[in-house]
């Protein structure tokens, strides 16, 4: 029933009713040094852990903080709340806060043992903090704490809500909040911080800027992925099964200038990049193009492609396309030549391995061996600077048992993660590593991963994740092929589309804001640094579904780089430093008069 309609004597009862709630009160002193949230999963990070909902779920969007809250619709007679017991201390004070979204939203607490409180709203069009205070009765160990809604009046959003009062090392109760936070190392994207033992703690859970950040067993972290030349603010939690203590007190940070490189990359790349395949053993529709004749836009050239001479051999061979294919073909000296002449002009030139038709699958150990081996040959051989990653079709898979990104067990990816490693390891910090995945293999796996939870779901889903995880100190440049693709999730939990900049914007965002990975908040995957990352798209509409104009281009672009133009996916940061573009490909956007490569300088200068 619309709020508006209900009849007056509900309304008089329902304000009577509010009338007699106790006034909102603080507490007379500040909360002692033993005081800690007593509140479990407060933040609703963990899903609906610690909580019984009658009508409940969590949402990505809109949450007060971190990455979930709750959302409840009352229905019929149903209020929808949501409550959870907690133990605390007899005869102690304690204070009930929390954030709400809707209208007519209740936060309360029964069972004090004395007068049991609660606070509402009658209407919060955005986040209103509610807080009550009460005291525990002298024989009280147990409180409840609820919130709910209003019969007929839509869904209500709920969010970081805590207890506050004596808690410490007793049974059932969250410990202490950790003292000493401070910063022990600064660089261009990590900072380094350490905090004092906390008695009854069993891990320690850091916020950034409000955000948890990860979750650790011991007193010292570093927080990586940080943008250069950035302030940041971090706080520390302590937990243990009852929950997480208060936040302590903040510690400011501001990395050092950054260097200009790209993760494990040269220090000479520009601060923006544009990233080109260039069909050097094929051709097709968009016609051969020599390489002395690649325009100076080009930052990255990636030889398309380096393939396999059987899916499991590992052994990669670069076959230039022959002049019967491509008329006007270059020969191996004037091709060698071009490389040395754009790497002089600061350019690089990589060797792609895979693409299309180029399935890959290191499935044993000579496998992986006979690849390093293989692959060093062609950059040898050619003078090249590094190596692209473009796998896909089923050359990355995860078995059913594989559901940790971070400590990955199917063979195919531990042995390719093996290989990079062994490459990047002989040709030292000039090498340069770029990958380019389907969205498939990496934002997908946000709702699904591999096998393991989610039966049924292609075991492709997010499988590049810990690939890219395990290579991140050593990732020039991760270019996700945001074309080809179905529709993706995004952090909204809103599925969107090829075509227009918002599914560029989303997908980036995940890469920029990480992501929990198959939905679990205990499992994520960390953000990149924008400097890593390039957008990748069609330069044509006959190079691949998803390619967007000039204008889409241009406004993806503003709203990553200075949030503006955004439309209706909300990005969780700003971006100045986001390396560039990458298209699918460079004879494409030739055959297209350089729309492309105009538009990016055009946008960068």
């Amino acid at each position: 029933m619309d709020r508006a309609r209900r009849p007056r004597s509900v309304l008089a009862a329902l304000t009577a009713a509010l009338l007699a709630v106790p006034a909102l009160t603080a507490l007379s002193s500040p909360a002692g040094a033993a005081d800690a949230d007593v509140a479990i999963n407060g933040g609703f990070e963990s899903g609906l852990t610690g909580w019984t909902c009658t009508a409940g779920t969590t949402v990505d969007s809109p949450v007060h903080s971190g990455r979930s809250a709750l959302q409840a619709t009352p229905a019929g007679s149903d209020n929808a709340q949501c409550s959870q017991t907690v133990t605390v201390q007899p005869d102690a004070q304690y204070t009930l806060s929390g954030y709400v979204r809707g209208s007519y939203v209740y936060l309360g607490a029964s069972g004090t043992g004395t007068t049991d409180v609660s606070a509402w709203t009658q209407s919060a069009p955005d986040w209103q903090k509610l807080s009550t205070a009460f005291r525990t009765g002298p024989a009280t160990t147990k409180v409840t704490l609820y919130t709910h809604g209003w019969y007929g009046t839509g869904a209500y959003q709920a969010d970081d809500i805590t207890l506050v009062g004596p808690g410490g090392t007793g049974t059932g109760q969250p410990p202490a909040v950790p003292a000493g936070l401070r910063t022990t190392s600064v660089t261009s994207s990590s900072v380094g911080l350490s905090w004092s033992a906390v008695s009854g703690a069993t891990s320690y859970v850091l916020y950034r800027d409000g955000t948890r950040a990860q979750t650790v067993t011991g007193t010292s972290a570093t927080v990586s992925g940080l943008t250069a030349s950035t302030a940041y603010s971090f706080q520390v939690a302590a937990a243990n099964a009852a929950g997480e203590s208060a936040k302590s007190a903040a510690v400011t940070a501001t990395t050092s200038a950054g260097t200009g490189t790209g993760g494990g990359g040269p220090s000479d790349l520009p601060a923006h990049a544009l990233v080109g395949y260039l069909h050097a053993s094929f051709a097709n529709g968009a016609g051969y193009t020599r390489l002395a004749d690649v325009p100076d836009s080009w930052d990255v050239i990636d030889l398309a492609f380096g393939e396999p001479t059987s899916v499991t051999s590992g052994d990669i061979r670069f076959n230039r396309c022959p002049v019967t294919e491509c008329p006007g073909v270059e020969s191996d000296a004037d091709f060698k030549a071009a490389i040395k002449a754009k790497q002089a002009a600061g350019k690089k030139v990589l060797i792609s391995i895979g693409g299309q038709n180029g399935q890959v699958q290191l499935t044993t150990t000579a496998a992986r061996d006979a690849f390093v081996s293989s692959v060093s040959k062609i950059i040898d051989t050619w003078g090249l600077d590094g190596l692209d990653v473009d796998f896909e079709g089923h050359s990355l898979s995860l078995n059913a048992n594989d559901t940790d990104f971070k400590n990955p067990t199917t063979p195919v990816v531990v042995n390719l993660i093996s290989a990079l490693k062994t490459l990047k390891a002989k040709y030292g910090t000039k090498f340069v590593l770029t990958m380019a995945p389907e969205t498939f293999f990496v934002q997908n796996g946000y709702q699904f991963y591999g096998t393991g939870k989610w039966g049924g779901q292609d075991p492709r889903c997010g499988a590049y994740l810990p690939v890219i995880h395990a290579l991140r100190d050593d990732l020039t440049l991760l270019h996700v092929q945001d074309y080809n693709s179905g529709p993706i999730m995004g952090l909204d939990n809103q599925y969107h589309s090829m075509g227009g900049a918002d599914f560029h914007i989303a997908m980036t965002d995940m890469l920029l804001t990480g992501f929990p990975v198959a939905g679990d908040p205990n499992n994520v995957f960390p953000p990149l640094r924008p400097d890593q990352v390039a957008i990748g798209m069609p330069a044509y509409t006959n190079a691949g579904n998803g390619y967007v104009s000039p204008a889409e281009v241009t406004k993806t672009l503003d709203c990553l780089t200075k949030k503006t133009g955004c439309g209706s996916y909300a990005t969780h940061g700003t971006w100045p430093a986001l390396r560039g573009l990458m298209t699918w490909s460079i004879n494409w956007d030739r055959f297209a008069n350089g729309e492309f490569q105009k538009t990016f300088d055009a946008y960068f200068g």
